[in-house]
């Protein structure tokens, strides 16, 4: 990617910012790499004079845009919500530093296999295809499994079409077993494969409680990104709201995506209960994944006072930054997530500690 960038100028990566979220099924190459340079030259959107837009890039629906000048490029960062205005309607656009990596990619594994039977893989696959244009799809293994990447809420309406396909499948599998059972009642109970890839076929992302019966029931099920799941955790959102509408959830992490399953705490509140939790987290996590951004700062290769450095530096600032910002810590790298323009004030922080301490 750094490619974009033109190596007599240091410092244009201070002057390109990434913009996402690209209506690519509605506009073809040439009109969106209009349409985002007017966007970014309107003063309007806190724009000015745009030097390059890079589009189509390696990621489907994201551009790389340039200014002349790095005040305009933080300024447009700074602003909270970028619309691009069509006659299709105004349509929400991410935008972010060129250095961080932005909330808008997912890849998963599907297992399509516990679809062999009612349906023609081939034909399933070609359905989704259409039904989500913005996803793109890996050839199709003979064993089932496809590789899936594109934005996380494309991601998302992928598996929840495939759930809602999961349980047609399982009522038509009740039906029968009753209709066996009246005939025999020895006719045993099939159970489908589960699948131990990072997006675990459709029928076990059901949280097995959801398959115990009504007194061990799931009322609804949620797939979130973990990004956003561990930053509604940390702001408090999430709890107050577990215990405002009385009710439990079941997490179930895995890589980039989180299922949640929502119950009702005790016997006789209202099922509504669990529908309205549902609902609010979808709508604030949609909110959230416009909102966010998150800088990864790799610990991998680096010498070991250099990563002590940076460590110490992310510890000091996470204590100034704890109502906005979430650090996470691994062996291996340390993930900044917020707004845009807290993460790039952390990072201005942090470099300047590193650079001080490493004198």
């Amino acid at each position: 990617q750094a490619s974009v960038l033109n190596d007599k100028e240091s410092k244009a990566f201070e002057r390109t910012v990434v913009v996402a979220g690209l209506p690519v099924d509605l506009f073809n190459d040439l009109s969106l790499t209009t349409l985002v340079k007017r966007h970014f030259q309107d003063t309007k959107n806190e724009g000015g004079v745009v030097e390059n837009v890079i589009y189509p890039t390696r990621t489907m629906g994201v551009a790389y845009v340039t200014f002349k000048e790095k005040k305009v490029a933080e300024n447009v960062i700074r602003k909270k919500k970028h619309y691009l205005a069509e006659k299709v309607g105004p349509i929400q656009l991410t935008v972010s530093h060129f250095s961080e990596k932005v909330l808008i990619s997912v890849n998963a594994i599907l297992d399509l296999s516990v679809f062999r039977g009612p349906f023609p893989l081939e034909s399933l696959v070609r359905d989704l295809k259409k039904k989500i244009p913005s996803l793109r799809f890996s050839p199709l293994e003979q064993n089932g499994r496809i590789s899936v990447h594109g934005s996380f809420l494309a991601i998302k309406k992928l598996k929840e079409t495939l759930l809602i396909k999961a349980s047609s499948l399982l009522e038509k599998n009740r039906s029968c077993i009753s209709e066996g059972e009246k005939r025999s009642r020895q006719s045993p109970r099939r159970s489908l494969p589960r699948s131990n890839n990072s997006l675990e076929s459709p029928r076990s992302s059901v949280p097995e409680t959801a398959r115990r019966g009504e007194t061990a029931r799931c009322g609804e099920t949620l797939v979130l990104e973990t990004d956003v799941f561990l930053y509604l955790k940390k702001n408090g959102f999430y709890e107050s709201t577990l215990k405002k509408f009385h009710v439990l959830c079941q997490e179930r992490v895995e890589g980039e995506i989180t299922t949640i399953c929502i119950k009702n705490a005790r016997d006789g509140l209202r099922p509504n209960n669990e529908k309205l939790v549902k609902e609010y987290f979808e709508k604030y996590s949609h909110a959230l994944h416009f909102e966010l951004r998150k800088e990864t700062f790799d610990l991998e290769g680096k010498e070991k006072r250099e990563r002590g450095n940076i460590k110490l530096a992310c510890e000091q600032l996470s204590l100034r930054y704890h109502q906005k910002l979430l650090v996470n810590f691994y062996k291996t790298h340390i993930d900044i997530i917020g707004s845009s323009s807290d993460v790039y004030s952390f990072k201005k922080e942090l470099m300047k500690f590193i650079r001080q301490t490493g004198r």
